[in-house]
């Protein structure tokens, strides 16, 4: 692994602090624990219990994104997509990224703790854990299937909205979050088709490095059809309306049309639009779950 030079700044510019809290991912998940929280309340939530779990599971988020740049910044070095990482580029030391990821960590855990329930603050720090250390520091290095098992740390914001609004886990959120645990691997396969190279490069068990390409390209295919039918489920249970379903139904099938393109495709050059348009999936599917909520509110259907 390429050896890195930390340069001797006394107080390290705020940025690179941003930078290792991973700000878009952690945003998304934040999204996905609000939309839990709203979906959870039968009205208005408590001003002060928003701010808080909002609070608290994003700042457990970013300690966990900040662990993953501490124990992953050699492998970063060797990967072209992490390489201007502020751990790689010496703009910020492992010890001083270690202090910060554990203390924005301990003071998120304490928020959920204090001012919210033990319930969210336990799943939290669960989900932390399953993250920076069994996901990061052992399924990434030892099993192509990282990303399945991998996956249920990622999954769980909108369980934790919910547990943080209602301190219970009904199967409302369990089915959010077999949601985003049947979307994370046809996301993130795609982009490890595409860094495939520098996956293999850097020592990685990535599927496409252990089982090909086109083994991977049919796990894809396979993964959004499981994803599309798992998408049915607030439906039929009647946690959502007619508004939901359709709105899942267009976007699985578009899923599904990009991961088939992928699959005919005899190169990789559908890799990334499949995992750019993931990412607008998932936001869409849960704005279309508040919306078919307000809406059915709104007019006493709840």
């Amino acid at each position: 692994m390429t050896d890195i030079t930390y340069k001797p700044t006394f107080l390290p510019h705020w940025q690179a602090y941003l930078d290792i809290c991973k700000p878009k991912v952690v945003a998304l998940i934040v999204f996905t624990a609000i939309v839990g929280m709203l979906l959870a309340s039968p009205g208005f939530i408590p001003l002060n219990t928003f701010i808080f779990a909002t609070l608290g599971i994003g700042l457990a988020a970013a300690s966990g994104a900040a662990i993953n740049h501490w124990v992953d910044r050699k492998i970063d070095a060797v990967m072209d997509r992490t390489k201007q990482r502020p751990l790689v580029q010496g703009e910020l030391s492992p010890a001083r990224a270690l202090i910060f990821a554990i203390t924005i960590g301990v003071i998120g855990e304490w928020i959920l703790f204090a001012f919210i329930n033990d319930l969210t603050a336990v799943l939290t720090l669960f989900s932390l854990i399953g993250y920076a250390i069994v996901y990061t520091a052992y399924l990434k290095r030892n099993t192509p299937h990282n990303i399945v098992l991998g996956g249920a740390a990622g999954a769980a914001p909108p369980l934790l909205g919910w547990a943080a609004v209602t301190n219970q886990v009904p199967i409302e959120s369990i089915v959010l979050f077999m949601i985003i645990f049947a979307w994370t691997p046809p996301h993130f396969w795609a982009l490890a088709i595409q860094r495939k190279a520098e996956y293999a490069k850097a020592g990685l068990p990535m599927l496409p490095v252990t089982h090909g390409v086109a083994f991977t390209k049919y796990q894809i295919v396979l993964y959004t059809w499981v994803l599309f039918l798992v998408t049915l489920t607030p439906f039929f249970i009647q946690m959502s309306g007619l508004i939901y379903l359709i709105g899942a139904v267009v976007l699985g099938l578009a899923f599904v049309r990009h991961a088939y393109r992928l699959y005919d495709s005899l190169d990789n050059t559908h890799a990334m639009p499949t995992f750019g348009f993931s990412i607008i999936y998932l936001m869409l599917l849960f704005a279309f779950l508040l919306v078919d909520h307000w809406v059915y509110l709104a007019i006493g259907l709840k």
